[in-house]
Order: C-alpha cells, then sequence, then structure tokens
C-alpha cells in the first residue's frame, strides 16, 4: 500500500480483494436490511439485522463508536427516515410507516478493511414523487460510478452525478436538490479517507485517478432545497424544508484494467455493462 499526491491511499489487488470481503458483508447486510424494512419495524430493529449480519460473517462495523468529536456513534447503522438526509441514529421510537422512504447506511470492516454503501428504501405504497426520487438519486449513483475511470480527474464523478440528477429532475418530478457540502470519501484501511467528492462541479479538476483508489460515491438529493440543518443530537442531518431526501452510495476499486464495485453483489456487472464498461479480471475471477 503506498499513498500518492493529496493523501490518497493505493491498494494493491490483493487489497483490493480483501474490501471486497468487506462490501460483501455490506450488501448483504442491506439485502437483509431492506427485506425487513416493512410498516411497524422499527429503525432500531433494522439495527439489529444489521449486527446479525456483522456477527454471522465475523465482521465489525465502521460506525459502532465512531467519533467526530460530538460523542461515540450508538448504531451501526444510519437509519434516515423522509426528510432525513444522512446520520439518522436508530431508535425504538422511530416506527416505519406505510409510504415512508428510508436511507439505510451501513459499513462493514473485515481484516482491518471497510466496505460503505447505502440504500434509500420504500415501506409499504410511497408516493410516486418519493419513488422517482429515490430512483433519480440511485441512477446518478451510477452515472457517477461510471465516471470513476484511471485517467478521469475526481470532479468529473461530482459532474457525472450532478449531470444525471439534472437531467432526471428536467424528465420527472423535479428539479432535484443536490445537498451541498456532503459527499462520498475514500475508503480503504480506514471508513472515511481522502479525498473528498462532491456531488456537484465542473469536470476535469481534482487528483488523476489511479489504480489502487478505492472510493465511496454517495449521492444525496432532496425534493426541495438543498439546504440542509444537524439536529441538537450532533448527528441527524436533515432537510431545511422538511422535503423528503434520498441516498444512495456504492465503494468501488480502480483496477488497471477496469473497475469493481464492491459492495454490489455482481460487482457493478450490469449496471456497468449498461454503460458500456467492462469490470476488472479481477472481479470476474472473484465471482
Amino acid at each position: 500500500m503506498r499513498r500518492i499526491r493529496h493523501n490518497v491511499e493505493l491498494k494493491s489487488p490483493e487489497q483490493i480483494t480483501l474490501m471486497r470481503a468487506a462490501g460483501l458483508v455490506v450488501a448483504r447486510g442491506l439485502a437483509a436490511m431492506t427485506n425487513a424494512a416493512v410498516p411497524g419495524v422499527t429503525t432500531a430493529d433494522l439495527d439489529r439485522v444489521a449486527r446479525e449480519v456483522l456477527a454471522d460473517n465475523g465482521a465489525t462495523s465502521s460506525f459502532l463508536g465512531y467519533d467526530i468529536g460530538n460523542g461515540p456513534y450508538p448504531g451501526v447503522i444510519c437509519a434516515s427516515v423522509n426528510h432525513e438526509v444522512v446520520h439518522g441514529i436508530p431508535s425504538s421510537d422511530t416506527i416505519l410507516n406505510d409510504g415512508d422512504i428510508i436511507s439505510i447506511d451501513f459499513g462493514a470492516v473485515v481484516d482491518g478493511w471497510h466496505g460503505d454503501a447505502a440504500v434509500t428504501v420504500a415501506i409499504g405504497n410511497v408516493a410516486d414523487d418519493a419513488a422517482e426520487l429515490s430512483q433519480a438519486c440511485r441512477k446518478s449513483l451510477w452515472d457517477g460510478l461510471a465516471a470513476a475511470a484511471t485517467g478521469a480527474r475526481l470532479t468529473d464523478i461530482s459532474h457525472a452525478v450532478e449531470k444525471s440528477v439534472r437531467a432526471s429532475g428536467a424528465a420527472g418530478s423535479g428539479p432535484y436538490g443536490i445537498v451541498e457540502g456532503y459527499g462520498g470519501h475514500g475508503i480503504g484501511s480506514r471508513m472515511h479517507m481522502d479525498p473528498h467528492i462532491l456531488n456537484y462541479g465542473a469536470p476535469g479538476h481534482g487528483p488523476k485517478l489511479e489504480a489502487g483508489m478505492a472510493l465511496a460515491i454517495e449521492p444525496m438529493i432532496t425534493l426541495g432545497s438543498p439546504a440542509t440543518a444537524e439536529l441538537d443530537d450532533g448527528w441527524t442531518v436533515v432537510t431545511a424544508d422538511g422535503s423528503l431526501a434520498a441516498h444512495w452510495e456504492h465503494t468501488i476499486a480502480l483496477l488497471d484494467d477496469g473497475p469493481w464495485v464492491l459492495t454490489a453483489e455482481d460487482g457493478g456487472r450490469v449496471e456497468l455493462g449498461e454503460r458500456g464498461i467492462q469490470l476488472s479480471a479481477l472481479a470476474s475471477a472473484s465471482a
């Protein structure tokens, strides 16, 4: 493992394979929580599902005890309901109701290597604008992942996400707000590493993307204003205008011969394939 300019960590193919193990735990956990997220379930119930997945796979949590100066985080997931954008704390008092949407963010550590991903889940029957919001966010994630190619610049990812969100908003129930300030990050031997990846901006700026990079790309968009506020719990970020928010995320690794989406069960084969991108041979060899 070595570092390059901007303090970005570069992983060997062997280390990326270790990260895939953590990524698969994250994928399994999110799938289990998606299945469990029905009306009447609490966000604490979903946190318990995630803890069981970690234990069953010999993994630990990236989130539990994480401290940025406001006290250790108490859950293994972030559970953000409706107008909550990110970092919602799971609670037995937060009951999911028909028509809600919930963004579930989950991180796992295996042998010292991290994986991180998020999904937005519809609870029961949701309004069309909520479903379209989530789909637009998910599409922008994959469009951003498709822009993560060796030789590109970091903000090529940011621009691809923004362009996708703007196009979805023009075609559907938008325009959507792209949350300001928050974004993706490098990942590997720690959960949050350089570089920070905004979900908007002009292309062609920032460090050149190189083989060995691993990035967590995570668009967050709203049905209204992009402005946010932080609650008194010191964690939960909400939309300032009370509008709905969606959040999707995957961890991607860049190799000499192509990418590998470490937190997708298929490694990103279907979604990236639809965008004309072939996965690294390492992804196929590990399938």
